[in-house]
């Protein structure tokens, strides 16, 4: 937008640099006669579609409730930048996970799918929609803050994340505690299970690692005591506390299960993965 402002000007510019076109009435020794300015007799030509649309653009008016939009502002030559460990839940615990997403939408209404358009209440009426667009997609643990950063810092990154992550082992990651967080900005709520036991570690010292490649950037680290975590389902404001009482039924209601089981399931550590923009980085991945 800053590109386009200073290629065809804006309202401030031309009422403070651009004096208006003079147009003569029809009378005086002028009469008839119409004074037109250059930028009349020439007119630019339409900017082009790159330059409306560059490669990072989000539309944000195509987006629906259940798109996740950047949080902060899309500027030229800026592209978001998101460093993660991609999750899947196993088959093997969906049927349970099931279970707690109806009895979830049946006390909170208007939660929604992360990254997907669909509420919870909606995809709780069919099982297989709800395995499909939910408990069956990608989620990820992030390593470190999305931010913005320059397309000079892009080579830099991805080589220093490389380098730093080409001795990874694998190790399993268990999400057993379900809690809510908050973005920055406090305009939305999420539902999420955290890594408190088994990974805990590993990915702690992850985050430690990509914090250091941050510091190099000159890019904000990530939060002071980090707690991994996948995000499941979103809403809007701060409902935190509907949340809360919302958990703490669930868990009574499996009184008969052991607590540091409840909800739990367990994956294998296998990549990270780093996204800058609509590209997408493999920065170590082990064999399967």
């Amino acid at each position: 937008m800053e590109t386009l402002m200073a290629t065809y000007g804006s309202d401030s510019d031309e009422s403070d640099s651009s004096p208006p076109s003079t147009r003569i009435g029809s009378s005086g020794e002028d009469s008839g006669k119409v004074l037109v300015t250059s930028e009349e007799a020439d007119p630019l030509p339409p900017p082009p579609l790159d330059l409306l649309h560059p490669p990072n653009f989000v539309d944000v008016s195509s987006l629906t409730r259940g798109s996740r939009v950047r949080n902060f502002p899309h500027i030229e030559g800026n592209y978001s930048l998101h460093i993660f460990i991609p999750v899947l839940i196993p088959s093997t615990t969906r049927n349970q996970m099931t279970i707690f997403m109806k009895k979830l939408a049946s006390l909170i209404p208007n939660l929604y799918a992360v990254d997907a358009d669909y509420a919870l209440s909606d995809l709780c009426k069919d099982d297989k929609k709800l395995d499909q667009v939910l408990l069956s997609r990608e989620f990820h643990v992030s390593l470190g803050r999305t931010v913005a950063i320059q397309v000079h810092q892009i080579d830099s990154i991805v080589a220093m994340l490389r380098q730093k992550f080409q001795c990874q082992r694998r190790y399993y990651m268990e999400f057993n505690k379900w809690d809510f967080f908050m973005n920055d900005e406090k305009t939305r709520s999420f539902l999420s299970l955290e890594v408190t036991g088994g990974g805990l570690p590993e990915i702690t010292k992850q985050i430690h690692s990509v914090d250091e490649i941050y510091r190099l950037h000159g890019l904000p680290e990530f939060y002071k005591n980090p707690r991994p975590h996948i995000s499941m389902l979103w809403a809007s404001g701060d409902i935190s506390h509907r949340l809360k009482q919302a958990i703490d039924e669930l868990d009574k209601s499996q009184s008969n299960v052991s607590s540091s089981r409840r909800h739990t399931f367990m994956c294998k550590f296998s990549s990270i993965v780093c996204k800058i923009g609509k590209k997408t980085y493999d920065i170590c991945k082990l064999p399967d």
